[in-house]
């Protein structure tokens, strides 16, 4: 469905459903061009609640994870609420954070399309979400270990203690708070330096889509050290050589039964049954590592053990 369909009152819900957006509130849409229409219905959605509110379009940042340009991350410390539907993640930037620790309600949708208004995990039962999600992050922030079991005899081994786990439900209503639109994902930063072992990716990758065929990364110390075939060469290409690129950056769940795998990160990594293993910058969310790059992979169907027991397996949440 094309994005111009998404019109100001299906906007105005989701920011009074989501964001507890009310009149007066400083208001500010930071959108791209390839994003713009639904920026536009954003923006036009909070004039329509009654807040105070400035659209900031911006050009494509090229990656997920780089910085907005500076007037953007300025209007970005003006908010009360602030939301940003752009092409390439802003999530994971030091102007976000900057606008979160100032007290921002902030909902990030990176690759969001019209779609996910109408069918899609926008649509989900978000008590369910809320619920899913609030008791995989105390499940993540209990456990010590994680074991990842995902095809061709690849097992993946990582340390998680001392790491608080996240909760993305969709409800960000209180200052600070912090999440996707959609969401559905608890997750958290692995101990940087502790992953070992193999990965098999064979659902998406962002700034790539959806996999024609698997893919192998090997994980040494917690850095990707190899990654085969065509989009393991492309990942390589969007992770780049900075400093921290390839660390082992994000664990996460997914808890959205509405979302599918359909080549959109944002969406893909909060389908139930899946996960999602990120590198590069976790500095924003507990980590130590800023790399400017934060790129996802997601894995359908795996095995997850937290500690010795088993979350996660035959494409099922077992918790």
């Amino acid at each position: 469905m094309d994005a111009g369909a998404v019109t100001p009152d299906l906007a105005r819900g989701v920011l009074e459903s989501s964001l507890a957006l009310k009149a007066g509130e400083r208001l500010v849409v930071v959108t791209d061009t390839p994003t713009l229409p639904i920026g536009q219905a954003l923006f036009e959605g909070g004039l329509q609640a009654g807040a105070v509110a400035v659209l900031t379009v911006i050009a494509p940042t090229g990656r997920n994870g780089a910085e907005p340009p500076p007037a953007a991350a300025a209007a970005m410390l003006g908010a009360d609420v602030l939301v940003c539907p752009t092409r390439f993640s802003l999530s994971h930037t030091q102007a976000r954070l900057r606008a979160t620790e100032a007290g921002a309600r902030v909902a990030t949708m990176p690759g969001v399309h019209a779609g996910m208004f109408f069918d899609g995990p926008i649509t989900a039962d978000h008590a369910e979400v809320a619920r899913r999600t609030l008791a995989l992050q105390r499940l993540l922030t209990a456990a010590q270990h994680v074991l990842v079991r995902s095809g061709s005899g690849s097992e993946l081994r990582f340390s998680i203690q001392g790491r608080e786990g996240r909760a993305s439900t969709g409800r960000l209503v209180t200052p600070g708070a912090f999440g996707n639109l959609p969401s559905g994902e608890a997750y958290l930063a692995p101990l940087e330096g502790t992953a070992e072992g193999e990965l098999v990716v064979n659902a998406s990758v962002a700034g790539i889509g959806r996999l024609e065929s698997p893919m192998r990364l090997v994980i040494r110390s917690g850095e990707l050290v190899e990654a085969d075939g065509a989009a393991g060469g492309r990942l390589l290409e969007l992770l780049g050589e900075r400093p921290g690129a390839r660390n082992l950056a994000e664990f996460g769940i997914g808890t959205n039964e509405r979302a599918r795998i359909t080549g959109v990160i944002l969406e893909d990594e909060k389908a139930i049954g899946t996960i999602h293993i990120a590198f590069g910058d976790n500095s924003t969310f507990g980590g130590t590592v800023r790399a400017g790059v934060h790129i996802d992979t997601v894995i359908q169907g795996p095995d997850v053990f937290l500690d010795d027991v088993q979350i996660l397996g035959g494409g099922q949440l077992l918790v």
